[in-house]
């Protein structure tokens, strides 16, 4: 429970000796899409959460929408779960989240793993149909925040210029539907952030799940710069 409402993730791994992992994932996916990650994590000894943020399969359908309130969310979940401190690794709209609870509490992140995320700039609105097939996420809160995303705060760089994790920034390559020019500004931004680029698109935790997963485990496993 988080401020009274209910939230649903997935757990993988014990890792009491280790600091956890928390997954975040984009807008319309769910907690499920991690999980080659999951279990790559959980059988090397670590602890995993993967959250449905709100919105989102087993978490509450309602508003307030907005990627300041799942970052709210986040650290509330942190505090029922009783995470002092995590690793956050953060896949498109997940990973803006993930910037956002680094930057507001950055004594409870650690490291930071960025998928395919830029600095947010601002783009030319689409107008999305709704799928006729039943879905997974509440169609409601993709329209909020897409709101947020055309038409971003301006305050993003100097947010992100404010993160004190030890950050990886992950981009999926020229076949991405995200600008690579604004994923390399967002490593460039971070103090102290390291790209690498894994052609595989926007999604590379699923099109290249193996890549992904020894890049990121590498850059949570070492020693912190």
């Amino acid at each position: 429970m988080v401020g009274g409402s209910e939230f649903g993730f997935l757990v993988a791994g014990e890792g009491k000796d280790s600091v956890p992992v928390l997954l975040l994932h984009a807008v319309g996916e769910t907690s499920e899409s991690w999980m080659h990650f999951l279990s790559r994590w959980g059988r090397r000894g670590g602890l995993a959460y993967a959250l449905d943020l709100r919105g989102h399969g087993r978490s509450v359908w309602s508003g307030p929408y907005g990627l300041e309130t799942f970052a709210r969310d986040v650290l509330g979940f942190m505090d029922s779960m009783d995470l002092s401190v995590v690793d956050v690794v953060g896949h498109a709209n997940g990973g803006l989240v993930g910037c956002l609870v680094a930057a507001r509490a950055p004594e409870r992140v650690r490291k930071l793993v960025l998928e395919d995320v830029g600095i947010p700039c601002p783009r030319e609105p689409v107008v999305l149909e709704k799928p006729t097939v039943p879905l997974d996420f509440d169609w409601d809160m993709v329209a909020r925040v897409r709101v947020q995303v055309d038409n971003p705060d301006s305050r993003w760089a100097s947010w992100a210029a404010t993160i004190q994790a030890d950050t990886l920034v992950v981009g999926g390559g020229p076949s991405s539907c995200v600008p690579q020019e604004h994923v390399g500004e967002m490593a460039g931004t971070i103090p102290g952030a390291q790209l690498v680029t894994i052609a595989g698109g926007h999604t590379v935790h699923e099109s290249r799940p193996e890549h992904f997963s020894v890049e990121v485990i590498a850059h949570l496993t070492a020693e912190a710069r």
